[in-house]
């Protein structure tokens, strides 16, 4: 069995190869069971989250990922995540990798991002609003920058210092950077809003948004929480990953859901249907698209076999 360490796994899933990936598991007929979601109390501190995320193609791979999400670790100076990803033979139950299941998270869902914004960003989108300035950040800047030729990447975060930091990080990789404090003027010029956040309270604002912009939201993973207000889902055509997930988990869909500002028929399209050619994705240019990640257990399995892919193809050759 072979180990990927953090930065094993970072080299082993370049974002090119990594959202073709995504996309062509979601085509496939991946066995996804209903994962193990878990709060668990930290006394003194806000409640973490374990996961268990299982999946498997039949006869070719099997995988599990087990993730712990823990808020308060920035305190310490520790990542907010910390996991690993098993992966296992289809056909013999031997386990073949160990991924490290931070890196591999991190990268998955800012590559699955970037998947369904080929399907629901304008072509010529320009510039991105990155809100939120975690682990995911500078990854979903990465990651949409694959397939939209975006030219001035603008940061918001709580954290003046934190928004400075991967300003200056994402233009050591040759991006145009700038960080902003008027998420209202931020969000109105924003060809793509990126929203990676543990807020509880909506951020983006409907009456903000300009005709033509994509809404990517990423963070708000549980049912309470939400990245985006009521106006911001009337007036957008909406789409996820999945949609048991997305109704389920994600506060941006369940809460709107729930209070009957949408009723399910609005939600259009998932990612199967984008990677088997049931729904085109955007339609027009004056169109606001949302798109609502919580994620999906065969995002990893698809990263952990590239991964696992790439190291053994690399040792091959």
């Amino acid at each position: 069995m072979i180990v990927l360490d953090e930065q094993n796994t970072r080299d082993a899933l370049p974002f090119p190869a990594l959202i073709g990936t995504i996309e062509d598991m979601f085509a496939r007929d991946c066995v996804m069971p209903l994962r193990h979601h878990h709060g668990v109390s930290v006394p003194g501190e806000a409640n973490a989250t374990m996961l268990l995320m299982p999946a498997w193609v039949p006869g070719e791979y099997m995988g599990v990922k087990i993730l712990n999400l823990f808020p308060d670790n920035h305190t310490r100076s520790l990542p907010t995540i910390f996991g690993s990803y098993l992966l296992s033979s289809g056909k013999t139950g031997e386990m073949l990798a160990m991924v490290d299941g931070g890196e591999l998270t991190a990268r998955r869902t800012a590559a699955t991002s970037a998947f369904a914004a080929r399907y629901l960003a304008r072509a010529d989108a320009e510039e991105m609003l990155m809100v939120g300035t975690g682990r995911l950040a500078l990854n979903l800047i990465e990651a949409h920058a694959v397939h939209r030729p975006l030219k001035r990447i603008r940061i918001w975060g709580r954290s003046q210092q934190k928004a400075e930091e991967l300003s200056a990080q994402a233009a050591s990789l040759g991006f145009q950077t700038e960080v902003v404090t008027n998420l209202a003027s931020a969000v109105h010029s924003a060809d793509i809003i990126s929203c990676a956040t543990l807020s509880s309270e909506p951020l983006i604002k409907g009456e903000w948004l300009k005709p033509g912009t994509h809404i990517d939201l990423v963070g708000a993973f549980t049912p309470a929480m939400r990245e985006s207000d009521d106006e911001a889902i009337r007036r957008s055509r909406i789409f996820v990953d999945t949609r048991e997930g997305a109704t389920k988990e994600g506060g941006d869909i369940a809460i709107p859901l729930k209070s009957g500002v949408i009723d399910a028929d609005d939600i259009l399209a998932e990612l199967k249907d984008f990677a088997t050619g049931l729904h085109a994705g955007r339609q027009s240019a004056d169109e606001i698209t949302l798109f609502k990640s919580v994620g999906a257990a065969l995002e990893d399995l698809a990263g952990a076999i590239l991964a696992y892919q790439t190291v053994i193809g690399n040792q091959i050759a």
